[in-house]
């Protein structure tokens, strides 16, 4: 995981999981990868790292980070590729389709997107990531409730 921390806005995207992130709550080993995740309102962000990656910060907006690292010798370590879609679920069923985009800072690879969230709604995110060279996809579903008052 140490690998994974290389970076500014990725650091600053894990830092906020906090504790739970030792739990292994935003975290999923699938197979050869391990995929990193999570989503928080933007206003969190600070006003300097927003800017550098074109992100608004507001407490009605969220984003979402994702990383895809292939196991090396069963540890996580090598950041790869992937192709990223997702989309989330609020409690109502209503979609928001979510468009990842690839940040390649260093050596860390991540994907980022943004959304509208309302005070204590309930997303439930569902992405299908395919790392590169490989011919299947998998999927990574994790819930989070947004607080912006």
């Amino acid at each position: 995981m140490i690998r994974f921390l290389q970076t500014g806005l990725l650091t600053l995207c894990l830092a906020l999981a906090g504790p739970a992130l030792a739990t292994d709550e935003y975290s999923r080993s699938v197979g050869d990868y391990v995929v990193y995740y999570n989503a928080f309102t933007t206003d969190t962000l600070a006003p300097q790292v927003a800017k550098q990656y074109g992100i608004k910060r507001s407490r009605n907006r969220a984003m979402f980070s994702i990383a895809v690292q292939k196991k090396v010798m069963n540890m996580p370590g090598k950041p790869v590729h992937a192709k990223v879609t997702g989309r989330a679920i609020n409690l109502n069923n209503q979609v928001k389709q979510l468009e990842p985009r690839e940040i390649v800072d260093g050596t860390a690879i991540y994907y980022i997107g943004e959304f509208g969230v309302a005070h204590r709604e309930t997303l439930a995110f569902e992405f299908r990531i395919q790392p590169d060279g490989e011919d299947e996809s998998f999927a990574i579903k994790f819930r989070k409730t947004f607080y912006t008052h």
